[in-house]
């Protein structure tokens, strides 16, 4: 097990609370070589976005990844490249209930951690292949869980089940109205699924995939249902890969930052441009008295260079150049500007990043 390094400044709704992410699976309903988790979404991998999902909320204090032996450095390489916080590798077993265990003993057990880490009062369990899980529903089911003991997301059922008989022929089906699909983010009381993990029989770690389940059969905890949103959705087959990227590529399009700095009349245009921009996307102006602009050699490079570094995040820059010699017609040079700013969001095209553009 590895401890990335990371700050502890969370601060948690409860005292404290840490995700278990399971990424152990190998993918084989994906098919292809690379399991899932680590097939890359925009240019990252699924992972990536999950732990950042967790990293991104202050009060979530650590966040354990659990993977199979022969990931462990693939893993370790994402943290790094990536940057993620708060991470700690955990080796899985060779099912899905033996690698969440795995991924709670860090808490409680000794021996089978170099990284001891305070023992949460709320645990998260959440899929590593769910990418698109906001704060809202997780904080509902850790406060279900606190109040509860367990806590789940659920879905209506989108088809009805069925069950068939032994020659094939349809037994019975259920009453869809009644039933719910059972999605991730589930949270527990720490103590309550830890202890349902240590009584669990071979047979259910081996064979069981719910944990809610779990908690009720050797805890008697029922769980609190929190209905969830549609995106709480698992990257299963290879069409949920390119749903997952038309998702995180709009996303990634809803939002833009302009940077200016305080001269009034670059303040000006960027004031102008979130005027023009902010009913289409979502406007981030930073004005800044430590940034300077000229369209000299050595800004330009300087603008590349930025650019390659946090294209590692996934985050694009463009260097824009707005000319005007009459201020009345500056407004027209900022619509061309936003047009030409929407156009570069809407396509994310990587290979202009780092170039000075003229509208």
């Amino acid at each position: 097990m590895e401890l990335s390094g990371g700050s502890r400044d969370a601060r948690p709704a409860v005292t404290p609370v840490a995700a278990v992410l399971p990424a152990g699976g190998s993918g084989e309903r994906l098919g292809g070589a690379t399991p899932k988790q680590f097939c890359a979404v925009q240019g990252r991998p699924l992972v990536s976005y999950a732990v950042r999902a967790m990293e991104r909320i202050s009060w979530i204090s650590d966040i354990i990844v659990v993977v199979s032996p022969e990931n462990i450095e693939t893993m370790k390489s994402i943290i790094e490249k990536y940057g993620h916080k708060r991470v700690m590798i955990v080796k899985g077993g060779i099912t899905r209930h033996r690698s969440i265990f795995n991924g709670l003993k860090v808490f409680a057990e000794n021996e089978f951690s170099n990284h001891l880490l305070q023992k949460p009062e709320v645990v998260i369990i959440h899929d590593a292949v769910r990418p698109f899980v906001e704060e809202d529903i997780l904080s509902k089911v850790v406060m279900a869980a606190k109040e509860h003991g367990a806590a789940g997301a659920i879905r209506p059922l989108v088809s009805t089940v069925i069950a068939s008989a032994a020659d094939g022929c349809l037994d019975h089906s259920l009453e869809r109205a009644r039933y719910r699909a059972s999605e991730m983010p589930q949270a527990f009381l720490f103590d309550t699924i830890y202890e349902a993990y240590q009584q669990c029989t071979d047979y259910d770690l081996d064979y069981g995939t719910e944990c809610l389940h779990l908690a009720l059969k050797y805890c008697n905890t029922s769980a609190k249902l929190v209905e969830g949103t549609a995106d709480l959705w698992k990257v299963t087959y290879k069409r949920d890969l390119y749903a997952a990227e038309s998702i995180i590529k709009d996303n990634l399009s809803q939002q833009v930052c302009v940077i200016t700095n305080v001269k009034e009349a670059v303040a000006q245009v960027g004031f102008l441009l979130h005027e023009s921009l902010k009913s289409q996307i979502k406007v981030h102006l930073d004005i800044s008295e430590n940034i300077s602009f000229s369209i000299g050699m050595e800004e330009l490079t300087r603008i590349k260079k930025f650019a390659r570094e946090v294209k590692k995040k996934n985050i694009l820059v463009y260097g824009l150049l707005i000319q005007y010699k009459d201020h009345l017609l500056l407004q027209e040079r900022v619509n061309s500007a936003a047009a030409l700013i929407m156009a570069l969001i809407k396509d994310r095209n990587p290979e202009l990043t780092g170039q000075l553009l003229v509208a």
